[in-house]
């Protein structure tokens, strides 16, 4: 039985990755500081003989020492998440980014456990391209604007899991995550969706960060989790990077427009200037939108969910949630 840790497995991802491993007859430990996460997420797997749970960070070099030395595989997916996080607490991004995959690869590499790493779009920088290739040049903005400072501390932690493959044979895998979307993510730390859902089924303004013409695509969780343990079956997949999301493009406005609709609600949309939410010191990109033909022509994966059974999802979520308060 493969034994496989997760770390950041209690949150929105995390959770439901999981899950997905549990189903296929693997022993999962999850390694969480709780932050970002819930033990919620895991309750369907808590007390579960092939489960562990180890509240902790991956800051704690010793702890994910000894967790890794216990693992066949490593999901490395803990990090800060969200704008507003990133935004508001800068040092604890860069520190929790760059550290916590420095010692889940220092301890993976001593013990020859492969590892997949989660990274993001954001590396991507400010590039207006039509879309993004894994070997695009990167334009990340000037380090006076935090939010590029999330961006630079995970193509960090990528050069540094493709040195640990370079120099000393570590199998790793690299994915960089565009928008992931749907049930047990919340609108806390900034995440568009869920933000505009609950929004819209309050009858409260849903509020739009800038002009609402910048786009996005956004990738249903469960889409998500499929390429995830699909790619650690391919030996070609080591050392690589590969794009995980959806090519379905939409303006923010768009959104907007579509959860209003499909809530049928009465909400007024509110436009709000960045520099009102965030900082003075804040920049966004216009477009994000992958190519995702390399995982594609590698394992045949593509997302299956379009946004309106996203957007449903959510919804449908959030009411069950609000019902249960």
């Amino acid at each position: 039985m493969q034994k496989v840790l997760i770390t950041g497995g209690a949150g929105f991802i995390g959770s439901h990755l999981a899950e997905a491993l549990m189903a296929e007859g693997k022993e999962v430990s999850v390694l969480d500081d709780l932050s970002t996460g819930s033990l919620d997420n895991l309750a369907a797997l808590r007390g579960h003989k092939q489960f562990r749970f180890t509240e902790g960070s991956v800051q704690d070099e010793v702890a994910v020492t000894r967790l890794v030395a216990k693992a066949d595989f490593v999901y490395h997916l803990a990090a800060a998440v969200g704008v507003e996080l990133v935004v508001r607490r800068p040092v604890h991004t860069l520190e929790d980014n760059v550290r916590g995959a420095e010692n889940v690869l220092t301890a993976a590499a001593k013990r020859g456990v492969s590892v997949l790493v989660t990274s993001t779009s954001e590396v991507y920088g400010k590039s207006d391209k039509a879309s993004f290739r894994e070997d695009d040049d990167l334009l990340i903005g000037p380090p006076k604007f935090a939010r590029w400072g999330y961006a630079c501390s995970k193509l960090l932690d990528e050069f540094l899991a493709l040195a640990y493959w370079r120099e000393k044979e570590l199998p790793v895998y690299i994915v960089r995550l565009f928008n992931t979307v749907g049930p047990r993510q919340t609108g806390q730390y900034g995440m568009v969706v869920p933000r505009f859902v609950q929004a819209a089924l309050r009858g409260e303004p849903i509020v739009i960060h800038g002009d609402g013409k910048q786009s996005r695509c956004f990738c249903h969780v469960s889409d998500v989790v499929q390429a995830l343990v699909a790619l650690p079956r391919y030996p070609q997949a080591v050392g690589q990077i590969y794009n995980v999301g959806s090519t379905e493009e939409v303006t923010i406005l768009e959104l907007a427009q579509r959860v209003k609709s499909f809530t049928k609600s009465r909400s007024e949309l509110q436009f709000i200037p960045y520099d009102e939410v965030y900082a003075k010191d804040f920049e966004d990109m216009r477009r994000r939108v992958p190519s995702i033909e390399k995982i594609r022509l590698l394992t045949g994966w593509q997302p299956t969910k379009s946004l309106d059974e996203i957007i449903r999802q959510t919804a449908e979520y959030a009411r069950v949630k609000s019902a249960g308060r």
